[in-house]
């Protein structure tokens, strides 16, 4: 009709004023599908994205919200058990140097368990004497690992294993800072002597529980932070 028009001419209309409807029309029709175009969802759906949008930033906020105190309580369970097994492991070695240095072993089960305080220069077990040092080394660097796993902790079993490496290597390592001959070359007090195995104390067997928890854990494929693994 328009190209008609444009041809033949309309009456009454000068050519500009007819130019200028042409451009109006023109105008209209884009205007009309793009109001079709933005029109075509319906007001649910428009309401429904955003709200789908909030609901997933709102659950993942919950969830960041939910495990951080279960991993402060981890970390409060992991340094609960490192000062019980520091301060009975302090108190045990108290108690011998007062009571049960120098003077002759106890006899706990016949020959089997003796309670023989030493005094250990080495590792776990009397092993390693000539290398006081480089032990006492050994066991700052693994409480600094064990401070550094424990941000990442979220597995009860493994705050208890830790809780026991930490506090038996602190134990140790008070003896090493505190006990003759001097700094990072102390003693260990050593007093529990079963037949036929090394003299050892309450701190070494905390490692060992430790140790050996951490072992079974990790067949089982249950890392710090509580998730599961398969190999």
């Amino acid at each position: 009709m328009a190209e008609a028009e444009r041809i033949i001419g309309t009456p009454g209309i000068p050519e500009a004023a007819r130019a200028a409807q042409e451009r109006d029309g023109d105008g209209t029709e884009a205007r009309s599908d793009a109001s079709a175009d933005a029109g075509s969802g319906t007001p649910e759906e428009a309401l429904r994205e955003p709200a789908e949008a909030t609901g997933e930033s709102a659950g993942e906020t919950s969830q960041e919200t939910a495990e951080r105190p279960r991993g402060r309580r981890r970390i409060a369970v992991l340094f609960a058990v490192a000062a019980f097994a520091y301060l009975v492991d302090l108190v045990s070695k108290m108690i011998v140097v007062a009571k049960l240095e120098h003077h002759e072993a106890i006899e706990v089960f016949g020959e089997w368990l003796k309670f023989d305080a030493i005094r250990n220069r080495g590792a776990a077990f009397g092993f390693g004497q000539a290398f006081t040092v480089i032990f006492t080394v050994i066991a700052a660097a693994v409480i600094v690992v064990i401070f550094r796993l424990a941000r990442k902790l979220y597995s009860l079993p493994w705050a208890i294993a830790l809780g026991l490496l930490l506090g038996g290597a602190l134990g140790n390592l008070t003896d090493r800072l505190l006990r003759a001959p001097g700094m990072f070359e102390g003693a260990v007090v050593d007093f529990i002597a079963p037949k036929h195995f090394a003299v050892f104390n309450l701190a070494d067997s905390a490692i060992v529980c430790g140790g050996i928890l951490i072992v079974l854990l990790s067949f089982r494929g249950l890392d710090p932070d509580g998730t599961v693994h398969k190999d």
